[in-house]
């Protein structure tokens, strides 16, 4: 069923050229009911439809859902809003940010769902690299694995330009361990929003990643 109207990619449209707290609280009750309503319907439609293939996943739609406000405290930008809404999908939703999620954006010019590992402080980066070392055969099966290719093309991330020294003989074989970050992203037109299917073809890019996930998730648990 379709879970937005087209107001809702107007708002953020309008909201991109009126960044402000006046413009924002004269449109309050129009965000509340074209954004943010059915936004946290369509997350927990998500969860519930995860839940169905993945019993213990439990999450509640409000610790998956970002707020809207930005953080503005060591940033240049002030403009006190985001132009978009988003949601990420794990345990322990936007508590987390390093546990591999699936993570979904909402804003008038296009739609991200992603995941992956896009934050990792050191001790998990070396045991994410520590299972690729030891799992080298099974990495290279989940990137290449066609249906990942399709969605998402490839394994992004930044790299680090020096390794510790147990990789670095691993480097030229897979080049992957040097990066610093582990995540796949799909970007797609807004209006994709109001598919009837919506639900669906979310769950497809979910499924698509978990694979990459699991991997993920079982090196940071060693």
């Amino acid at each position: 069923m379709p879970y937005f109207t087209s107001d809702f990619l107007h708002f953020f449209q309008e909201l991109a050229d009126n960044n402000h707290k006046d413009w924002f609280d004269q449109n309050r009750a129009r965000y509340e009911k074209e954004v943010k309503a059915p936004f946290a319907a369509f997350i927990k439609e998500m969860i519930a439809r995860i839940q169905a293939e993945e019993p213990d996943f439990y999450l509640e739609p409000k610790d998956a859902i970002f707020r809207i406000n930005r953080d503005i405290r060591f940033s240049a930008d002030k403009t006190p809003y985001k132009t978009q809404t988003s949601a990420i999908l794990s345990p322990f939703g936007r508590k987390n940010k390093m546990y591999p999620g699936f993570y979904i954006q909402f804003s008038h010019d296009q739609i991200m769902l992603a995941g992956g590992a896009y934050m990792l402080d050191k001790p998990l980066l070396l045991a994410v690299r520590r299972h690729i070392a030891a799992h080298p055969q099974e990495f290279v099966s989940i990137y290449k694995d066609k249906e990942f290719r399709r969605l998402y093309g490839k394994i992004l991330g930044e790299k680090n330009k020096r390794i510790p020294d147990e990789f670095s003989g691993l480097v030229d074989k897979e080049p992957l361990i040097a990066h610093k970050q582990f995540y796949y992203a799909a970007e797609m037109d807004a209006e994709v929003i109001f598919k009837p299917d919506l639900v669906e073809l979310c769950l497809t890019y979910y499924r698509g990643g978990k694979a990459l996930n699991d991997f993920l998730i079982s090196g940071m648990q060693r």
